[in-house]
């Protein structure tokens, strides 16, 4: 499916969105902390995507980079900490506006991705009627740390050799290499080239807001940014089995205070807080598919 690339303009940065249509229920991506749209969603392994995944089963496939990332504009140096959740999930709000513009449809589902599941659910719970299902892969959630001392620096460098190490950290020693690039061969220079002039870094590296850390500090520290009891929607919390990002502790309490009915929790087996790169992604395109489609009105197997 071919995809259609644009810059979204308005009240704010403008914000590239990617979309690979069918006549389907639209399926935003949210990214991450660190990488966009086209490192992740979009991003093909023997030609195919997690976006293609969305088109063979019957839905409209969508993603975008917050400003600060891949194809989007940067923010200015001046004031705050950029692209902290509320900004953040005021970017998802001009998406799905102009989603649900183009599309025909009343709402949405939403797929999202580690930090990005914080603006994700703030948006949910802002704009109830927007959301038909939500999906948090390996999200961040609430735990009772010590409070850390507040982030001084407005932004990060973040090289491929730094992606690479946080990327199979969790893999336990006596198990094969899971990432299908097990030492990002195409994806790490596709990472450098997401912005400009990462690859003049010496090393090469790609700069990024701290605003997602900070919310995951906030996060760790006891402080979420949103309270999932206030999420009416069906919720899927799917992750890896041996992701550290989201425990079981997390992920029972984060079911404890869902309230829709079929909401559920799905761990997929040998994968890490990055299925979507990893071997294992095919079980996780088929846990989040199956969610879709049973909250779409359509039979999981269609």
């Amino acid at each position: 499916m071919k995809q259609q690339v644009f810059i979204l303009q308005g009240d704010g940065p403008g914000l590239l969105v990617r979309r690979q249509q069918s006549a389907g229920l639209p399926v935003l991506y949210v990214h991450g902390a660190t990488f966009p749209s086209a490192l992740s969603a979009a991003y093909r392994f023997n030609g195919r995507s997690w976006m293609d995944d969305w088109n063979a089963r019957g839905f409209d496939a969508w993603a975008f980079d917050f400003a600060g990332y891949g194809g989007s504009d940067r923010y200015g140096d001046v004031g705050a900490i950029p692209g902290r959740a509320p900004e953040a999930a005021a970017q998802i709000a001009r998406v799905v506006s102009y989603i649900v513009s183009v599309a025909g449809q009343s709402s949405i589902a939403i797929v999202a991705h580690s930090w990005g599941t914080i603006p994700a659910a703030l948006f949910a719970i802002q704009n109830l009627q927007a959301v038909k299902a939500l999906c948090l892969f390996g999200p961040v959630l609430r735990r009772d740390g010590e409070a850390q001392a507040p982030l001084r620096e407005k932004y990060r460098l973040v090289t491929i050799g730094q992606q690479l190490a946080r990327f199979i950290e969790d893999v336990p020693p006596d198990r094969p290499p899971v990432l299908i690039e097990p030492q990002l061969e195409a994806w790490g220079p596709a990472y450098i080239a997401s912005e400009s002039g990462a690859s003049l870094r010496l090393p090469a590296a790609v700069k990024i807001p701290n605003g997602p850390a900070a919310d995951i500090s906030a996060a760790w520290s006891g402080d979420l940014a949103y309270d999932p009891r206030d999420l009416h929607c069906p919720v899927l919390c799917v992750r890896g089995e041996w992701d550290s990002v989201t425990s079981d502790a997390d992920a029972a309490w984060l079911l404890s205070r869902l309230r829709h009915s079929t909401s559920r929790d799905v761990k997929i087996s040998k994968g890490t807080h990055l299925v979507h790169l990893e071997h294992s992604r095919e079980d996780l395109f088929a846990a989040v598919g199956d969610f879709l489609k049973r909250n779409s009105g359509l039979s999981p197997m269609s």
